[in-house]
């Protein structure tokens, strides 16, 4: 929905949010709350992607002594020095090449630790186990993560400036291709943790950690290809989160893309997220933060995508069809029903 949104009205999902017609009350109601969501949100998930791939770099050189802060700040460098110089084609590359590189790892990992299939085709069921709640709802907002909303109908315009018949179906490959790959992804990590560490009792917090609970049972090639997955998994994600919230503040604020404006909120975002990464908070517990919070802002952010898709002056003929806007509100409906159990249940009304 958000690649036809940016294709057919040349407009980002902030700018479609904001249009003239919400009216002036609803306008910055919606620019305050969006703002509001981004900073933070971004701001903690990249801490978390920023964390997170340098618990994979330290998987792979942990053994030259190099310290989590100074990995965390080489991540910083290489990211800042993407946001600050690369064109789109040149990211692009690079966030396929990681991906790749990430999918690859991830499942020769699971090849090496054969997860019990008896058991994995029995969680295709869908339940949440009493303690599982928060830890469904960070998984929910890892693998749709909300600023990629965004992302997706801001960038595509780059990739196809034309809403061609062509352009919508080449678009509509490419989304699939990648989101099924993200989902792909999600499941050799789940499958690789359950096979490893699930009633192991170990409590992961480093990659020492990690590493000790993979290694004895599976070798020392089983770390390493985790590590290279962690790290391609933080790595493409610490430059995309900055560049998600540049594209949406920036049309919020109608700032011109790509201008200083543009990449000083980039900046700014890998800033912020590379100081709360060396706070010296358990990595784990950025990462966990980080994706609940995405999982919490995800169903306010899709209603926004829902209905901006169904405006005809905004679409034309490319409104979403009933069956789309079913599946959407299923999708808003759990998300939305998950984090309002979490915070009933912080509260105690719902235990």
């Amino acid at each position: 929905m958000a690649a036809r949104l940016g294709i057919v009205s040349g407009k980002g999902l902030a700018a479609a949010m904001t249009a003239p017609e919400n009216g002036p009350i609803i306008r910055w109601s919606i620019v305050i709350l969006g703002v509001s969501a981004l900073a933070v949100g971004n701001a903690a998930y990249e801490a978390g992607n920023l964390a997170g791939g340098a618990l994979g770099l330290e998987a792979l050189v942990g053994s030259f002594g190099i310290s989590h802060k100074m990995i965390v700040l080489v991540l910083s460098a290489i990211s800042g020095g993407f946001l600050l110089f690369g064109h789109y084609r040149h990211i692009e590359k690079l966030l396929i090449s990681l991906v790749l590189l990430m999918s690859v790892a991830f499942a020769g990992s699971v090849l090496i630790t054969r997860p019990d299939m008896t058991a994995w085709l029995g969680g295709l069921r869908p339940a949440v186990p009493d303690a599982g709640l928060v830890t469904a709802i960070a998984l929910i907002g890892t693998t749709i993560v909300p600023y990629n909303l965004f992302l997706h109908a801001s960038t595509v315009r780059d990739k196809w400036p034309d809403s061609s018949a062509t352009a919508l179906q080449a678009a509509r490959a490419d989304t699939a291709l990648s989101i099924g790959l993200g989902g792909i992804v999600s499941i050799l990590v789940l499958s690789t943790a359950a096979a490893s560490l699930f009633g192991s009792g170990i409590i992961v917090s480093s990659a020492a950690d990690m590493a000790s609970s993979i290694e004895p049972a599976y070798g020392p090639f089983a770390k390493y290809l985790v590590g290279v997955g962690l790290f391609g998994a933080g790595l493409s994600s610490s430059i995309t989160a900055p560049l998600a919230t540049s594209y949406a503040l920036s049309e919020f604020g109608g700032f011109q893309r790509n201008g200083r404006v543009f990449r000083g909120i980039a900046l700014t975002v890998l800033i912020v997220g590379t100081a709360v990464a060396l706070l010296g908070v358990r990595p784990i517990s950025i990462i966990l933060f980080a994706q609940i919070a995405n999982g919490l802002i995800l169903p306010i952010i899709a209603v926004f995508l829902l209905v901006a898709m169904n405006r005809r002056g905004l679409l034309g003929d490319h409104v979403n069809s009933w069956l789309t806007n079913l599946l959407g509100m299923g999708v808003v409906a759990i998300t939305f029903g998950l984090g309002l159990r979490l915070i009933l249940r912080a509260l105690n009304v719902w235990s």
